[in-house]
């Protein structure tokens, strides 16, 4: 059973991201390495080699589930826990419990769109009474498993900055500390290709939610390995239509 396709996704990741290269912005590093996964006939490549069962798939089922904003969340390759491509299946309608949140991330984030259209939103917190207000909370992973773990820390206030729609071919990459919201605008599923990368995580993430006071702790339910492997294979048929 082969893995050139995994491998070398990994020695890109490393290649492109690792080390201290004078003037590298890594969060650009980060949205040229998406752009250049993401193109359709290389993702495919991927994405079929790994369904075949290339790789680690106890692992990778492992460490994908159903997202708790509405999509399928699926981990393609990793290099340890600095780097982690993933793909994210958006089903129009299909938000989650926390669709509507708004959020940042632990590291740095760079997403693709492969298939389909996202819309997106930014945010600022805001102490001058502007904005509209929010619960907030700061989550992290509980010890033991991957479940997420909502700290209530009070009341904020968030100004909406800039309003994007990206199309198939699109990329955008953000640092960890941007508070966003994004959300699928098609009838068709949206695909991304979706990268986290960086060694200096934050320890936690920070969550506002106007719709209400959240549940104190959120089950993640992974997917096993035959489950995941379908979700591959249905994968890659949708990506030989784009």
């Amino acid at each position: 059973m082969g893995d050139r396709q995994v491998r070398a996704v990994r020695r890109l990741l490393t290649e492109s991201l690792d080390g201290e290269r004078r003037g590298r912005d890594p969060v650009a590093a980060a949205g040229a390495v998406v752009a250049r996964l993401g193109r359709p006939p290389e993702l495919l490549e991927l994405i079929t080699e790994l369904a075949d069962g290339s790789g680690d798939p106890e692992d990778s089922a492992r460490l994908s589930y159903r997202h708790v904003l509405g999509f399928d969340k699926l981990l393609l390759a990793g290099v340890g826990s600095r780097h982690m491509l993933r793909v994210h299946l958006w089903h129009a309608g299909g938000g989650g419990t926390g669709a509507d949140d708004i959020h940042n991330h632990r590291s740095t984030l760079a997403s693709h769109i492969v298939r389909g259209r996202l819309g997106m939103e930014l945010y600022e917190a805001r102490d001058d009474g502007e904005g509209v207000e929010a619960n907030r909370y700061e989550e992290s992973l509980a010890e033991g498993s991957a479940d997420w773990l909502l700290e209530p820390a009070g009341r904020a206030r968030l100004r909406l900055t800039h309003t994007g729609h990206y199309a198939a071919g699109s990329t955008y990459a953000l640092p960890a500390h941007t508070l966003h919201r994004a959300w699928c605008e098609t009838d068709e599923p949206t695909v991304t290709l979706f990268l986290e990368t960086g060694g200096g995580r934050r320890r936690h993430t920070d969550v506002f939610t106007t719709a209400g006071p959240h549940a104190g702790a959120v089950a993640k339910q992974p997917l096993d390995v035959p489950g995941y492997l379908a979700a591959l294979n249905g994968l890659a048929e949708l990506l030989k239509d784009t």
